[in-house]
């Protein structure tokens, strides 16, 4: 296989990468904090190592990648990236090890969220701006690969988005190119949006702009210890909303601006999100009216906040949920594994994985009930061929034998159960907390031993990249394809 034009790509977006890191360095030459040099020096090292990546293999460049190419380009892109993003945090203020400089890089880039820092609350601003940073790129860098480089490796049942019968994008947009700019554009507007609302309600602009960034991207990195919880009211509405609206997929938005109003209701992924996030919350606000003694309109604005960010895999946390009883807790693992819609910044298994579930499983119900029809399994009003099924399929039983495998890890290294298994869905569906005393809403990633983090680390780049994505180069048949 010839790796020139997968090393090309990589070394063009690690300079792209050094280049964004001139705006930290921008963020502290501002705030007077004296940090200025780490972002000069991380950003002259990245910029330097992406182009000697890029001119080594620019002889090897084409048109177009091999599948085999582009299967390794979408895994690699990801662990090179977090090496080169981590560089900040092993230079600046943080003085952070090799470990939790590539943990906390690659939170971000995979928009998980979770953080291995301490003193949030007196970090350089250019520190946290990069954390921003990192996941608002990580954020719109998914999109892409969701809805041209997933659906064409037939990754998870990723494919029926690229189907011709179910038209994903519309004959308006043709070309994948075109549909990546006016996400792009979107995305920005989206962020710049979600920002002014912040602005407006409250919260000052570095804080609104760095919000808006890991709202946006369902990242949920924040600038403070206490993660939402420094704010309230009306701004854990704004992120709420904002992190619903990041959670749909763009490609529907943008059918919506090229004239299809009804894109987004037409779609069974919104509608059953937006159904699943209500149950959700109604029966949230029973428990907390009833068993927690909240105010009615403090139990709507709690479970609106904390269930749409967990669902959405934001990850923010603006209380201790963990104080609300043994069932807040287990809705709050299970939702987790839900996730939000394909071709969204959200993360876990997927809105629509769990309707074709339920349709093939509806379709196998009907044949034992009536042995002589013929029965198959719609989704949209339309036939869902079995190489689809069988896609899906395999991508729960990996998920559900990976999760395994990533809590037993964990747990060899001397984690406990609650800490191992929620600790494995956080990094695996990419969420950001888990539950228990250590990684729970109240607490972090940082007293974690560097083996358990090495692990997370890995769990969070599998499942941010559909987990099939990254198992097949690991395959004889792959490099000898």
């Amino acid at each position: 296989m010839d790796l020139r034009p997968v090393g090309y790509v990589i070394g063009l977006l690690v300079a792209v990468l050094g280049a964004a890191m001139l705006v930290p360095l921008l963020v502290d030459v501002a705030e007077g904090r004296g940090q200025w040099p780490v972002f000069l020096q991380s950003s002259m090292m990245t910029l330097l190592g992406g182009s000697a990546i890029a001119l080594a293999c620019a002889s090897g460049v084409r048109e177009g990648l091999t599948i085999q190419q582009t299967f390794l380009l979408t895994t690699t892109v990801w662990v090179a990236l977090p090496l080169f993003g981590a560089i900040p945090f092993v230079l600046g203020q943080t003085d952070a090890r090799a470990v939790d400089a590539v943990f906390e890089a690659m939170s971000g880039l995979t928009t998980t969220g979770a953080t291995v820092l301490n003193g949030l609350d007196t970090l350089p601003k250019g520190l946290l701006i990069w954390r921003a940073i990192l996941q608002w790129l990580g954020g719109i860098g998914i999109i892409v690969v969701a809805m041209v480089f997933l659906p064409e490796l037939r990754v998870g049942g990723m494919q029926i988005f690229k189907s011709e019968s179910f038209d994903t994008f519309g004959k308006i947009l043709p070309r994948a190119g075109q549909i990546a700019t006016q996400i792009s554009g979107l995305y920005v507007a989206f962020t710049l949006i979600c920002a002014m609302f912040y602005i407006y309600f409250g919260m000052n602009v570095f804080d609104a702009t760095a919000h808006a960034m890991t709202t946006i991207s369902t990242g949920g990195f924040a600038n403070y210890d206490a993660s939402f919880g420094t704010f309230s009211g009306p701004l854990e509405y704004v992120a709420a909303i904002f992190m619903v609206l990041a959670a749909l997929p763009f490609v529907r938005y943008v059918q919506l601006i090229n004239g299809n109003p009804t894109a987004l209701h037409r779609d069974p992924q919104v509608r059953g999100f937006v159904m699943t996030i209500a149950v959700l919350i109604l029966l949230l606000v029973v428990l907390l009216e009833d068993g927690v003694h909240l105010s009615n309109e403090q139990a709507v604005r709690e479970a609106f906040f904390n269930v749409t960010s967990i669902i959405s895999g934001t990850g923010y946390a603006s209380v201790d949920y963990m104080q609300w009883g043994s069932f807040a807790v287990a809705l709050f693992f299970f939702i987790g594994l839900i996730g939000g819609c394909a071709g969204s910044t959200a993360c876990s298994i997927k809105v629509f994985r769990y309707q074709l579930l339920f349709a093939s499983i509806r379709a196998q119900l009907q044949r034992i009930r009536s042995p002589h029809g013929i029965f198959t399994p719609r989704y949209d009003g339309r036939p869902v061929g079995e190489d689809i099924l069988a896609s899906v399929m395999s991508f729960f039983m990996f998920f559900i034998v990976t999760l395994g495998l990533v809590s037993v890890a964990l747990s060899m290294t001397g984690l406990d159960f609650v800490t191992s298994v929620s600790g494995a869905s956080a990094a695996l569906a990419n969420i950001g907390p888990g539950l228990g005393d250590i990684i729970g809403p109240a607490g972090n990633f940082a007293t974690l031993n560097d083996t358990a983090k090495w692990i997370l680390v890995a769990a969070m780049l599998v499942g941010r990249l559909e987990l099939m994505a990254v198992y097949v180069i690991f395959t004889v048949k792959f490099w000898r394809a």
